[in-house]
């Protein structure tokens, strides 16, 4: 029974590639599963690129290294949040091409990189038949949400991707995720949030079991708060596939998330990617969530002889109580279910009684003794928080450039009696398209003008003989039009209006995205009561990109070429270039701008894109949806890193601050009833507190044995209850203190005696990690 972690090598460092895979096989993991981005690897046809973090070989090899195996989702489609769901752009222009179905142009380039990769991984004997760590690959990808839409060059297609994957010889199972029909031998697996109950379970018999995506959260987009998952659903959803669908492989999506850099997230879809996963987006462990899934790791594992050779019986025990049974001659396994999310439930199981906690499952090793218990959390809980080591708020520090709003080009290719679509004009290699064109104004007394801009992209700015006139946006759920209307001034005689429209990441999903429209669309001026004018058909210029991307004023030389001047009064004003330089921090600790006093737009650090920011968009809370930016430790330098930020709508750098990111308190509380734990020698529960990596515990802040009040992670004398262990604190400390992890059983012989006879009693810890 594996438990498998999605973890994609080009959303973390490669530096942080080995601390990753060890917290992961130490969080009990078997399998490190990775997609294939066909976008990063070919990203101009016939030029291939596997180097720092795209090295595919190194990732494996270090997974390989610390004993684990992996899962390889070739696709070469692959979705994931991801820009044009990893297939290249060039792809987009191949003659007669469509996307994902029985098109022989599609099928001749996504065999070709299949072949390349499948063929990569045997010169390197990566795969198990040939000693290396890969277990199972995948084809395609959730297919069977579009096929429908191809209509008769939907099974075809999937009949020959399935054929060709198998007739490349791996040695190894293919699968296909959401594919009901997947062809055999291909095996079917399952996405989603509970498996366990939407599973319609293998189409053969000789196939097993498999939920290639358990999403630990959901993916954060622009505009929306954050979405987590509790541990105890987590636990619970894993747990009821493995017992009712005899599940031999689950694979956490994500486990570690990371961060989109560059310009690779998908449609509105933020930087920072997956931050609530068990490793959060720097590394660090989210607790309790990591340590509540190693606790599930263990119990699975413990019964892996029934659960893979044992014979499988269940019961009911009522509407929403059910019971799963593996049994061999020597060993036995039981997951007693309770379903109902509101009352605990008693039953009767053998010769013993099990009081099940409302939505839960416990299980019990020798179908006696419960080893685990979805919905109890006995692990220790973190604060992880942001530290500020500097502002950078000195405004002498700062340079500004602004960027210029084109007017007219010459030699333009980009120019024609219509609107340009925007993709396939920018080949998706920048965000931005200006349309351009001339109105002549003819004077009709004081009417009211309005101007009228529909467009298919995400943002639009708008400017009128260099003026700004007013931005409009759309969301990730809203109508695909976006409308900006709005009253201007003209003067008589010809009037420059230049439109920048702005793509904030290309589309990951969706049948025909090669047909895919984007860009403005209509363009029309209204004079009061009269027939609005339409300018679709004027003559519009278009350029590509903004003139600090076409020069590169982001890296070192192409700064230099720029004109930079002091910041003065360029707070909150749109399209203007910043620079600044800060030093590294000192120490191991990641490191992340707060950039939630910006707008919108682009961060790099020494050259390096960090990714988009957009602060502005507030979510429901009224909280930008992402505030910190995560700037990987390699693309630092000791001192003097130069910051370069695109700003689109207006902000203040003088309020940005760079910031360390570590846990810095932990918290647990654990019932002397509670179930040991299996990673433990001692036959005692006990509170387990550990720091992060280079941390230890400095301090004790609170701590009682008694009945202190549940789930109290304060450090006041209001978390003591009627009853409270004086010794607690010297106990605790004598324990801790010093210490990177410490364990403190609960029980009353480790604190001078009952200090309260007759009542159930728990330990509670606050400690801070420094």
């Amino acid at each position: 029974t594996a438990k498998s972690n999605s973890l994609h090598k080009q959303i973390s460092s490669v530096k942080m590639w080995p601390r990753l895979i060890e917290s992961a096989r130490e969080g009990g993991l078997d399998v490190i599963q990775t997609y294939v981005f066909w976008n990063v690897h070919e990203p101009i046809q016939g030029q291939y690129n596997f180097e720092g973090r795209y090295d595919l070989v190194k990732f494996i090899r270090e997974i390989h290294a610390q004993g684990l195996y992996v899962s390889l989702r070739v696709g070469p489609f692959v979705e994931a949040e991801w820009k044009y769901g990893g297939l290249p752009f060039w792809l987009r222009g191949v003659p007669n091409i469509t996307f994902r179905c029985n098109n022989e142009p599609y099928k001749v380039h996504m065999q070709k990189f299949v072949a390349k990769i499948v063929n990569m991984m045997k010169d390197e004997n990566l795969y198990y038949p040939q000693g290396g760590p890969i277990i199972i690959s995948q084809i395609e990808n959730e297919y069977k949400l579009v096929q429908a839409a191809f209509h008769s060059r939907g099974p075809p297609y999937v009949r020959w991707a399935a054929a060709m994957a198998v007739n490349l010889q791996t040695g190894i199972p293919w699968m296909m995720c959401k594919q009901d029909d997947a062809p055999d031998p291909i095996i079917n697996t399952c996405n989603g949030l509970i498996c366990g109950e939407t599973f319609h379970g293998p189409n053969s018999p000789n196939k097993p079991a498999l939920w290639t995506e358990n999403w630990t959260s959901r993916y954060p987009l622009y505009g929306h708060d954050p979405r987590f998952r509790s541990p105890a659903d987590i636990a619970f959803a894993v747990a009821l596939f493995i017992a009712r669908k005899k599940g031999s492989f689950v694979s956490y999506y994500m486990y570690h998330g990371g961060t989109n850099f560059g310009r690779f997230a998908s449609s509105y879809v933020t930087t920072s990617y997956y931050d609530g996963a068990p490793l959060d987006e720097y590394g660090l462990i989210w607790q309790s969530t990591w340590s509540h899934l190693r606790e599930l790791h263990a119990a699975v594992k413990q019964s892996e002889e029934p659960l893979l050779s044992g014979a499988y019986s269940n019961y009911s025990f009522g509407e929403q109580q059910e019971g799963h049974v593996f049994k061999t001659e020597s060993n036995c396994v039981a997951f007693l279910v309770n379903f109902d999310k509101h009352k605990t439930s008693n039953i009767q199981f053998g010769e013993a009684s099990f009081q099940l906690a409302p939505k839960s499952i416990s299980i019990l090793s020798s179908c006696r003794r419960v080893v685990f218990e979805t919905a109890k959390i006995n692990a220790q809980h973190g604060l992880r928080t942001a530290q500020v080591v500097q502002y950078l708020n000195n405004v002498d520090s700062w340079k500004v450039f602004k960027e210029p709003i084109p007017l007219a080009i010459n030699n333009s290719t980009h120019i024609g009696n219509r609107l340009f679509e925007h993709l396939s004009t920018t080949k998706d290699e920048t965000d931005y398209l200006w349309y351009l064109t001339r109105y002549d104004y003819r004077s009709n007394g004081d009417t009211q003008l309005v101007l009228n801009v529909e467009s298919q992209a995400h943002v639009l700015h708008a400017y009128i003989n260099n003026d700004y006139i007013g931005s409009v946006h759309g969301s990730h759920d809203g109508p695909r039009n976006i409308v900006l209307k709005t009253p201007i001034m003209l003067r008589k005689g010809q009037n420059s209006i230049s439109l920048l429209s702005v793509m904030v990441g290309s589309p990951d999903s969706g049948a025909y995205m090669e047909r895919r429209i984007f860009g403005v669309r209509k363009v029309s001026i209204q004079q009061g009561h009269q027939k609005s004018h339409s300018l679709n058909n004027e003559l519009w210029k278009h350029q590509v990109g903004l003139s600090g991307e076409m020069n590169n004023i982001y890296t070192r030389e192409g700064s230099s070429r720029a004109q930079w001047t002091a910041i003065n009064k360029s707070m909150h004003l749109p399209l203007i270039w910043y620079k600044t330089t800060f030093d590294t921090p000192w120490g191991s600790d990641p490191v992340t701008l707060n950039l939630s006093s910006m707008g919108k737009g682009e961060a790099w650090i020494n050259g390096e894109s960090i990714g988009r920011y957009w602060a502005s968009f507030k979510n429901p809370s009224g909280q930008p949806s992402q505030s910190l930016y995560h700037i990987p430790q390699y693309f630092l330098k000791p001192r003097e890193n130069t910051l370069v930020l695109m700003e689109e709508m207006g902000g203040d750098p003088l309020q940005i601050s760079v910031n360390t990111m570590s846990v810095t308190r932990v918290y647990s509380s654990v019932n002397e009833l509670s179930t040991p734990s299996l990673l433990s020698r001692r036959k005692h529960p006990a509170v387990r507190l550990r720091c992060q990596q280079g941390k230890h515990i400095t301090d004790i802040e609170f701590a009682s044995y008694g009945n202190p009040v549940e789930d109290c992670r304060s450090s006041s004398r209001s978390c003591l209850g009627s009853c409270h262990a004086e010794t607690t604190e010297f106990v605790v400390k004598d324990a801790c203190l010093g210490r990177r992890k410490c364990a403190i059983p609960v029980r009353p012989a480790k604190f001078g005696g009952d200090p309260c006879p007759g009542i159930q009693k728990s330990l509670s810890v606050v400690a801070s990690c420094g």
